[in-house]
């Protein structure tokens, strides 16, 4: 006998809820940008919490997350970011925490509110979503209607299919993870770096610049002190890589995000360096941010350090 397909039922689907991985790598001079999940860290420990493949799909959503309802089957979920969210079953209503895995149980409802001061959050079952890949992920690019679900977001009565039902006995936390507003990010210079004049390069690394609501997984667009081109403010198409600070003609910054076009005409001063990544897509708008310039060896060093705090956290991953 065939076991019947487990699945959740889209009650709600949230803003912005797309199935992502690490992303889709080696494809870029097809056209095709890496995508991929906007926070790393949270994307993986989602995985590692229920021991996972590393780069099994999540559901990434940001600001409000979907309303689920497990029509079949029996899972394990966890829950990454700074998320507010709660869980409905016949015993009664919990009050999730993130970080740490909760079983859930056919007709069980998952109500992922909110993310709390920050963008985006993840959503992880045992065993992983059932998902088809495409180029070697699962992450989707609504605006290129490429990955799963069609390339599009969930929406409405959708069902999600789940791989496995849940076999697992304990449930597992990460404690002590803090959420604190970061307001500088380091920077490393750009190919056109010399492009604009010192004084404006002085000014873009020691005032404060603005995240506009004009932010989504392509760019955010950011306005402070507009940095003047002395050289020319269009330049032949060149790759581009997440991170990258590009600069238009009005000298307002716009840094480029996981599902950047794979090729872009404007000079760009700088790039965000990989270990501040996570912590900047997770500022809000209407946030005052600070850049500053750093060197290749600190932006090494910070890599180093980043990785470590990663690995103490999986390490500290303990039964609850």
């Amino acid at each position: 006998k065939i076991m019947e397909q487990s699945y959740f039922e889209v009650l709600r689907p949230g803003i912005n809820s797309t199935f992502q991985d690490k992303g889709r790598f080696g494809v870029q001079y097809m056209g095709l940008a890496p995508g991929g999940a906007m926070d790393y860290q949270s994307f993986l420990l989602s995985n590692v919490l229920l021991n996972n493949d590393k780069n099994s799909g999540a559901l990434e959503f940001a600001y409000q997350g979907p309303l689920l309802k497990l029509i079949k089957g029996k899972t394990k979920i966890a829950i990454t970011g700074n998320v507010f969210f709660k869980i409905y079953s016949p015993k009664g209503e919990i009050t999730g925490e993130p970080y740490r895995t909760y079983d859930l149980n056919e007709g069980d409802q998952l109500d992922i509110l909110a993310t709390k001061a920050s963008v985006y959050g993840y959503l992880s079952i045992e065993g992983g979503f059932k998902l088809d890949k495409f180029c070697g992920s699962v992450s989707s690019q609504p605006r290129a209607f490429i990955g799963p679900n069609d390339g599009k977001k969930i929406e409405l009565k959708d069902k999600i299919l789940i791989f496995k039902n849940s076999t697992t006995k304990e449930n597992k936390i990460i404690r002590n993870i803090k959420f604190e507003e970061k307001k500088i990010f380091s920077v490393l210079p750009g190919p056109q770096f010399h492009y604009f004049s010192t004084a404006s390069k002085k000014q873009f690394f020691s005032t404060p610049y603005l995240i506009t609501k004009q932010t989504d997984r392509m760019g955010m667009r950011v306005i402070g002190k507009s940095l003047e081109n002395l050289v020319n403010s269009n330049i032949p198409s060149e790759g581009i890589i997440k991170g990258a600070i590009q600069v238009p003609g009005d000298g307002n910054p716009i840094i480029l995000l996981s599902d950047h076009p794979t090729t872009g005409g404007y000079p760009k001063v700088g790039s965000i360096i990989s270990s501040d990544y996570d912590d900047l897509i997770q500022q809000n708008a209407n946030r005052e941010i600070y850049f500053q310039l750093v060197t290749l060896e600190a932006a090494e060093q910070q890599f180093a350090l980043y990785m470590e705090k990663v690995k103490k956290r999986i390490a500290n991953i303990e039964i609850v």
